[in-house]
């Protein structure tokens, strides 16, 4: 078995999911799983009509529920035909009706909860998992439309829930390995789960990816590809140099380094429940399948330097003390202060009277420097970067430092 995520470039529209069609009709021998993300941009337009709805914008929220809603019904149009077209589209703009209500909803509470955004930013994988699916039968195809909500267990952490792996996968084992058995296709929404108690939630941006490895892992799977817009994982952003080359093979633990300073292919949770069990993951290009992409495993070749990689927008936070010299647990004390903020750090530097961290997640960035400011001076820098470079044969090599 193998688990096949398609990102939102991947299935954009309806030529797009013709190509994810092909890709998954040419691995049938080797019973597929689909994940998939939203259509492209999707989820932004989502949380927009959230946004508009609860400052009161209501008109403007109702309008780009109706464009949303074309958009979908139009993909809806170009892949199916006859009876099948006709319910989706129905199951489609059903849901688009749930959407325009919980924007009137909004409206009138003038309030925004991470729940109720959730439950709006989770319509987008709702949607294309739904339609994906009929398109796959369409072309012969045995996909079987599974509702992740039903499989994906996960805390009431909204906006950014953790997986509970162990109830996952006995969900994982109900609802979707009797159908890979009977040979059907799977198709599932990433980024989307729900509470034990039926609640919907989200991973964070970015979770589809997450979603299919821990489906990847949940079910022993012999593969993980996740296909997306680009060849594979590449030596540099090649936006900043033009002759960026592909990594046809990388390590797990190189390859979550780079997802986490900023490599935008890859989720940085991905990697982890693939490198528990061992799995490969592969980064393809749903353009180009021809192409070999980037092999992620434990057993890649060595070379003298993988990557580069520079994180842009990122905020240093610096703590100085003369308490801390010659201190025990006052390091301790610092990061714990970081922990009960749920604010997780990138990069640390220390000194014997310093300690400077860099993070990404400002949202709990006031509390957080009210709390540190009982332990030393603190100052805060914002708008900085940071590089890095990975390099297999000395370990510490590629430490970095923020730059301006």
């Amino acid at each position: 078995m193998i688990v096949l995520k398609f990102g939102g470039t991947s299935i954009q529209d309806a030529d797009a999911i013709d190509r994810a069609a092909a890709i998954v009709r040419s691995r049938t021998d080797r019973a597929p799983v689909v994940v998939v993300s939203a259509l492209g941009g999707v989820t932004d337009g989502l949380l927009h009509v959230a946004e508009l709805a609860a400052s009161g914008q209501f008109i403007p929220a109702l309008l780009n529920v109706e464009a949303l809603r074309d958009r979908h019904l139009a993909a809806c149009d170009g892949l199916l035909a006859g009876d099948e077209a006709d319910d989706i589209a129905a199951e489609l703009s059903a849901a688009f009706d749930e959407l325009a209500h919980l924007a009137e909803a909004l409206s009138r509470l003038a309030h925004l909860s991470p729940r109720s955004l959730d439950t709006v930013a989770a319509m987008g994988e709702r949607l294309s998992s739904m339609l994906v699916a009929a398109a796959f039968r369409d072309r012969g195809i045995p996909a079987e439309h599974v509702d992740a909500r039903s499989v994906m267990v996960t805390d009431d952490h909204f906006g950014k829930a953790a997986p509970r792996p162990e109830e996952t996968a006995e969900r994982c084992r109900t609802h979707v390995a009797p159908l890979v058995a009977d040979g059907r296709v799977p198709v599932l929404g990433g980024y989307i789960g729900a509470t034990a108690e039926g609640v919907t939630t989200t991973l964070g941006r970015g979770g589809s990816d997450y979603s299919a490895a821990l489906m990847g892992a949940a079910m022993s799977a012999e593969a993980i590809e996740i296909w997306t817009d680009v060849d594979g994982i590449l030596t540099a952003d090649p936006r900043v140099v033009a002759d960026a080359r592909i990594i046809e093979s990388i390590r797990f633990d190189e390859a979550a380094e780079l997802a986490s300073f900023g490599a935008k292919v890859l989720h940085p949770s991905t990697i982890a429940p693939a490198v528990r069990l061992g799995i490969p993951v592969y980064v393809l290009n749903a353009r180009r399948p021809e192409g070999t992409g980037t092999r992620i495993s434990f057993d890649a070749p060595r070379r003298p330097v993988t990557a580069v990689a520079v994180k842009r927008n990122v905020t240093v936070v610096r703590v100085k003390s003369p308490r801390m010299l010659l201190a025990h647990g006052f390091m301790r004390g610092i990061f714990e202060v970081f922990e009960r903020n749920r604010t997780s750090v990138d990069v640390v530097a220390t000194s014997e009277v310093s300690v400077s961290v860099t993070v990404d997640d400002t949202s709990h960035l006031e509390s957080l420097l009210v709390e540190l400011a009982t332990l030393g001076d603190v100052q805060v820098e914002r708008g900085r970067a940071s590089w890095r470079w990975w390099d297999r044969v000395s370990p510490t090599a590629g430490d970095s430092w923020p730059g301006p």
